[in-house]
């Protein structure tokens, strides 16, 4: 009974501590929490930037702080490479704020997100397909931004990257026999993705997958 007796101060202690140390945190004015921030993420103390623009954006919602705090969170979680935590981030900045003026830069670093997912060819294309419409997004809807001017870069690598696992998969067919998927790979890389290496080397092989497709089905 006693330890019971015991265990429940404890957890009430405990409590009261959590309790102290929140109020005495919400002692500190946005400004406050703002300077507290912008030390720590300028310090790359990431951890400590996220948490403390958390508190910033929940306990001054109305403050002329609040969205800067939402975007260093966004930020933040891109520094460390918590990528689907900062575009997450990144797209509720968006849709919260669809006129400001951070928009370009926000596309642009959703693009980076996936575009620093990208793997190897043998891999999941799909970050670089996303990575591709995000960078495409941005030249679309904000040609003029400076955060667009090195997305035709970023465009053709992430091209370079879907196009180099369509071709991968091809020769994967074309390996193993599957001649008929793996002419039906060659032609969609030719027709989506003229113009790339990848695209020389499928039309190369075009004819020689027709060729043992035909084959095979004289057999």
């Amino acid at each position: 009974m006693k330890h019971c007796i015991f265990l429940v101060c404890l957890v009430f202690l405990l409590s009261g501590c959590a309790l102290f140390e929140d109020s005495r945190r919400m002692e500190k004015t946005a400004e406050q929490l703002a300077a507290e921030g912008a030390s720590a993420f300028m310090r790359e103390k990431y951890k400590a930037a996220v948490k403390t623009y958390t508190d910033l954006r929940d306990w001054y919602p109305f403050s002329k702080y609040a969205i800067l705090a939402q975007l260093k969170i966004a930020d933040a979680h891109f520094h460390l490479k918590e990528y689907d935590q900062a575009i997450l981030a990144y797209e509720q900045f968006e849709k919260m704020h669809p006129r400001n003026e951070a928009i370009p830069y926000i596309i642009n670093q959703i693009g980076l997100c996936w575009f620093n997912q990208m793997d190897t060819v043998d891999r999941d294309p799909t970050p670089a397909k996303n990575a591709l419409a995000q960078f495409k997004r941005l030249m679309e809807q904000f040609p003029d931004s400076e955060h667009a001017q090195k997305a035709p870069d970023l465009i053709a690598a992430c091209i370079d990257k879907i196009a180099g696992h369509e071709l991968y998969v091809g020769q994967f067919y074309l390996k193993t026999g599957q001649y008929q998927a793996a002419l039906r790979r060659f032609e969609y890389i030719v027709e989506f993705y003229p113009g790339t290496d990848q695209s020389q080397t499928a039309l190369n092989l075009i004819s020689e997958s027709a060729a043992l497709a035909d084959a095979a089905k004289k057999e």
